[in-house]
């Protein structure tokens, strides 16, 4: 087990925590401490690493002593081209925000959406609103067993689109755009995928309304949420229940 200085041994298994601004996100620390807790010798390194070095960075991951690494939602997409293998979700979503190394092979997979839906199921959400279409929208659509989910997004026929590709039949679209008068206080939590940058046109938001973006991302949920005086939540927010995800997804 890790000793109480945290000394690496040639036996420590190493695992990287890579983002733009790995070093000031509590992730390595909060799984650090679990690794401890659980007496495994074990230890995640955060690892700031900007957009032109990650796939270099990624890349060299196969000859390095790191046993896979944690991804940051900012490059969970850019991943994926430097995989070997992936999971179907990884490959019918097209993100990845988890890696694991084998045989100086990189294999992907995903595990924060997971740790999103238990996150709604504690909050005894049932009726979601999802905005977007990314792959983050696609990760969660196909995990929403339980769920009733209303889609919402610019462009209808861009929705249409992505409820062929998530095999959803009869789904409750939504079109969301500037100069409409838009009220989602009716569901139970409000999931913004999206890349909208201004969200005047919601005039009413529910008491739950989250996003995949980390403290140091511009949030136009989390400044809508603030004009209209209701609870926001942030990755960074419900940072250690990610963690204890992304320790069973290592366990495993």
């Amino acid at each position: 087990m890790m000793n109480n200085a945290n000394e690496i041994s040639r036996q420590t298994k190493l695992y990287g925590y890579i983002g733009e601004h790995a070093g000031s996100c509590r992730f390595s620390a909060v799984i650090n401490k679990i690794f401890k807790e659980n007496a495994d010798d074990a230890m995640m390194i955060p690892m700031n690493i900007r957009e032109d070095d990650l796939y270099f960075t990624v890349s060299n991951i196969r000859q390095s002593h790191l046993h896979g690494v944690i991804i940051s939602n900012e490059y969970t997409q850019s991943v994926v081209e430097i995989l070997d293998e992936a999971s179907e979700l990884v490959k019918r979503s097209g993100m990845c925000d988890i890696i694991y190394k084998k045989e100086e092979k990189l294999r992907g997979d995903i595990f924060s959406l997971r740790a999103l839906n238990e996150h709604l199921k504690d909050l005894l959400a049932t009726k979601i609103a999802i905005i977007g279409v990314n792959s983050y929208a696609k990760a969660f659509a196909f995990l929403a067993c339980g769920f009733s989910v209303s889609y919402f997004h610019e462009n209808l026929e861009e929705l249409m689109t992505f409820t062929k590709e998530v095999d959803i039949l009869d789904a409750d679209l939504n079109r969301l755009a500037p100069r409409m008068s838009v009220d989602l206080s009716g569901y139970d939590a409000v999931l913004d995928f999206s890349d909208i940058q201004n969200f005047e046109m919601i005039e009413k938001l529910p008491k739950h309304n989250l996003d995949m973006k980390n403290d140091k991302q511009f949030s136009a949920l989390k400044q809508r949420v603030h004009e209209l005086g209701v609870s926001y939540t942030s990755t960074d927010m419900i940072i250690d229940k990610f963690c204890v995800a992304a320790y069973r997804a290592i366990k495993k």
